[in-house]
């Protein structure tokens, strides 16, 4: 019994560090499986500002009265109006889009808010758009707008839409920028824990946000403002990076 307890001792002895052995490969294949599978998921973004280069003005003008056709002729001499206003202040023809008429049958109402088969009147409308690349001068003409109202004319003139119409020109551009930028992010991020990035993973472009100049809004899907002629365009990207 004494001579097999020496054997039966180095034996088991032998098993332990086969267990150890066996043991330490594993993690260090399991080390290995989890750094290759190691990523950095970093969002990159370019900002540029830009100045609208479009502009779209829109005017109506409405006339009421228990008659169409006089409804009608009252329409057409605040048409007239607007249209000669246009014509003196050098607004080609090509540049205004003048709409059909619109009319509304109106009907008669209620003490208590209730509407009847009766006929009331007529309520029509006529509608202009003037769409220009001079944007200063449309915004010049539209500030003067009071001139008709003074005039008699019952204009309705919202602000102006400011458009930027290169957008497609710069987009490819500032997603390199954005892309760069998430890279320059991932490289500070790794190299503070000692590692390097790799190849890209897998790259997602986000939403174009298009807000007026110094503007913090952002939007999940997207936002294109025409309120401001002074405007700053934003590209997002969303890389991930391997670790190596």
């Amino acid at each position: 019994m004494s001579e097999r307890f020496p054997q039966l001792f180095w034996g088991m002895v032998a098993l332990a560090l086969g267990l150890v052995l066996s043991a330490l490969l594993a993690a260090g294949a399991i080390r290995n499986i989890k750094r290759a599978n190691d990523e950095i998921a970093v969002t990159g973004s370019a900002k540029r500002p830009i100045r609208a280069d479009f502009i779209v003005w829109k005017l109506s003008v409405t006339a009421q009265a228990p008659v169409v056709q006089d409804a009608y002729r009252e329409l057409s001499g605040s048409s007239q109006q607007i249209r000669a206003f246009l014509k003196a202040s050098g607004m080609a023809d090509s540049l205004v889009t003048i709409d059909p008429v619109e009319t509304l049958r109106q009907n008669r109402m209620l003490v208590n808010g209730t509407e009847t088969g009766d006929l009331a009147g007529y309520k029509l409308t006529q509608r202009f758009t003037v769409r220009s690349a001079d944007v200063r001068g449309v915004t010049a003409l539209s500030q003067r707008a009071n001139e008709l109202i003074n005039a008699g004319v019952p204009l309705v003139s919202p602000a102006p839409e400011y458009l930027y119409t290169h957008l497609d020109q710069v987009r490819t551009q500032m997603l390199a920028e954005a892309t760069r930028d998430a890279k320059l992010r991932a490289e500070a991020i790794a190299k503070s824990v000692g590692s390097e990035i790799g190849a890209v993973r897998s790259a997602k472009m986000g939403v174009f946000q298009i807000t007026p100049r110094n503007s913090t809004e952002v939007s999940d899907y997207g936002i294109n403002d025409t309120s401001s002629l002074e405007k700053d365009i934003t590209a997002v990207v969303r890389v991930s990076f391997a670790v190596k």
